[in-house]
């Protein structure tokens, strides 16, 4: 007989999803109506710190409103990750603009001496802008992703930004409740110190409402043109009058009051997150050619993904994810690079060799908020044994 099927990463509904679905069927409001998407916001909101928050179908639909806040147009140009989900990465060109891709630190995320170099070597000041003096293009924003709920440098990538005049979008799609317990950012999450912050909500996040996604900023104009932007830009609802071109990226009645009941137990699934976490530390880093990626310092991290790094040649990673999943158990690699991918190969690239590195050599361990310790020692032995 085989042995049971242990997931990467599948939700928790062990709350109150049911009773709070059931409400709003109830009620009849289950589309874009109904209370539960503003409850759901304002709870959102509340969580982070924030003044506000919108609601979305996805967290890219998010990035891609985070775009049109900061005003990245046709033409422009923006840093991001080379290491990332290639959702983070396309609302750029939905925009419009160009993507510069820079490499990544020992944290996975974009780094910000990488991304100094490369602005202090390509740019220049005009007119207040910062010009890309090969392309012409305005250089308007950075993202950055905190890649696996590990927050990337904001001390950094804030002064960087600042520096330089570039809006900070905040990919924050892994890093729900990721926070600093050190520095300047004490307290301050991941998608709150930047200009724009984004959370989503797929199924493998740490809460999930299917498919959603949440916007985050102290601007509230850009809050609620964002607002208007994704629910189609009526200007007279009555009269369906439009007042600009707008997006159907509403999140549901349903969808929101799933939100709520995972929200809830939001804290739990981090500490739970990362216990596993601890477990698989304790018992893989520094044996038989492997190490458990660490977390920053200096914050506490949801600990969304665990990644196995594989340190000499005796592993391969698709070996090691070709042997596991003969065990029944569910790996993956970290993403393909975004230059690698249709239509990005003539984008510029910068710093690379850290995330060609990572790509070759990490595969993420079963990492679900219901991971038992008995399915986590099960992957353990897989990897001892190799």
């Amino acid at each position: 007989m085989s042995q049971q099927f242990i997931p990467l990463s599948v939700p928790n509904f062990s709350g109150n999803e049911k009773q709070y679905v059931n409400e709003a069927v109830i009620s009849e409001w289950v589309s874009t109506g109904g209370s539960k998407v503003s409850e759901f916001e304002e709870k959102i909101a509340e969580y982070t710190h924030m003044p506000r928050a919108v609601a979305c179908n996805s967290g890219t639909s998010g990035l891609h409103l985070a775009m049109l806040m900061a005003g990245v147009g046709r033409g422009d140009e923006v840093l991001a990750p080379a290491l990332t989900f290639i959702a983070a990465v396309n609302p750029i060109r939905y925009a419009g603009a160009e993507p510069v891709f820079i490499g990544c630190g020992e944290s996975l995320c974009l780094c910000p001496a990488l991304a100094g170099e490369w602005l202090a070597a390509n740019t220049e000041q005009r007119d207040g802008k910062c010009v890309n003096r090969h392309t012409g293009a305005h250089v308007k924003a950075l993202l950055a992703v905190h890649v696996f709920g590990n927050m990337a440098n904001m001390p950094g990538l804030v002064e960087l930004c600042r520096k330089y005049g570039l809006v900070l979008i905040e990919d924050s799609t892994e890093a729900l409740g990721t926070y600093y317990t050190e520095g300047p950012y004490r307290g301050k999450m991941a998608g709150t110190i930047g200009d724009i912050g984004v959370y989503s909500f797929n199924g493998n996040k740490i809460i999930t409402t299917g498919a959603g996604g949440m916007v985050v900023s102290n601007h509230a104009d850009w809050l609620e043109r964002a607002k208007h932007l994704s629910t189609q830009a009526k200007a007279d609802e009555l009269q369906f009058v439009h007042d600009e071109v707008g997006y159907n990226y509403r999140l549901t009645n349903l969808q929101a009051a799933l939100g709520l009941a995972q929200l809830e137990q939001l804290e739990g699934f981090i500490a739970h997150k990362n216990e596993m976490y601890d477990f698989y530390k304790e018992r893989l880093d520094g044996k038989n050619g492997y190490r458990i990626l660490p977390f920053r310092d200096g914050v506490r991290s949801n600990k969304w993904f665990y990644s196995l790094y594989l340190e000499d040649a005796r592993h391969t990673r698709d070996g090691v994810i070709a042997a596991l999943k003969a065990q029944n158990i569910q790996t993956r690699p970290v993403w393909a690079l975004i230059h690698e991918q249709a239509d990005y190969g003539r984008n510029e690239t910068y710093g690379l060799a850290m995330a060609e590195d990572f790509r070759a050599k990490i595969v993420n361990l079963p990492c679900s908020t219901n991971l038992t310790r008995e399915a986590a020692q099960r992957v353990v032995d897989a990897l001892l044994a190799l």
